[in-house]
């Protein structure tokens, strides 16, 4: 279980075409696994960036990022891998699901190779009914509404239990009402998984509801306030 996610001093920077872009500057923060941040900024700020690098997804170009006081690149790819399988769940603007899977099938997707300490379809079972989808287990994601295959995604993101829930505007293609929905669900799952919630939005309104808002500009944090208390 992850407490705490340290990033110190980390930079990330892409190279193209003969030049070198600074998509992150030297960043540190501290999260703690209570929390439930938001990031947000205009487009091109460093919000997805960050994120990235904090799931594992991506490696900073300089500086340190630790799980507690492990320091995670300093660790070997399969080592990464495992970690982010036992304490990372992802949410996507896109949802990212498999058209040819049914809702059971595509949140089974994270454990097909991985040995877990309980039934895997019993706990798919269990958290597609948490996200109010029991009706809907066996329907393709070109039978569902867009925030039913949000709520798909989020299924997936959490059936392995895991220490934190890092959203990527996990809102960003849904109408303001579904939108608004999707959020509340994680708000519950914030509560009822014990697990911390990092997401990136570009609505304002919805940031100002979480309990901390990180607020990124040209890849700087420009800001780190409190927000509402849960």
């Amino acid at each position: 279980m992850i407490k705490k996610i340290i990033c110190k001093d980390i930079e990330k920077s892409f190279k193209g075409d003969g030049t070198k872009t600074l998509a992150l500057q030297r960043t540190n923060l501290i999260l703690e696994k209570g929390e439930f941040t938001a990031i947000i900024g205009p487009s091109g700020s460093g919000k997805s960036t960050l994120l990235s690098l904090i799931g594992t997804l991506d490696r900073p170009t300089s500086g340190t990022i630790s799980y507690d006081k492990e320091n995670i690149y300093a660790k070997r790819k399969n080592h990464i891998a495992d970690l982010r399988f036992q304490e990372i769940g992802f949410i996507f603007q896109q949802f990212q699901l498999l058209p040819t899977l049914t809702s059971l099938e595509n949140v089974l997707t994270p454990m097909f190779a991985r040995k877990v300490p309980y039934n895997k379809v019993q706990r798919a079972k269990e958290v597609l009914d948490q996200v109010g989808l029991k009706d809907k287990l066996h329907s393709l994601p070109s039978q569902l509404s867009g925030g039913q295959q949000q709520r798909v995604a989020i299924a997936r993101a959490i059936v392995h239990k895991p220490s934190w829930l890092l959203a990527d505007e996990p809102t960003g293609n849904l109408d303001s009402e579904t939108g608004e929905n999707i959020f509340n669900l994680l708000k519950a799952l914030h509560k009822e998984e014990s697990c911390g919630v990092l997401f990136v939005t570009h609505d304002p309104i919805l940031a100002t509801k979480a309990n901390r808002i990180i607020t990124m500009k040209d890849g700087e944090v420009i800001s780190d306030k409190v927000g509402l208390p849960l």
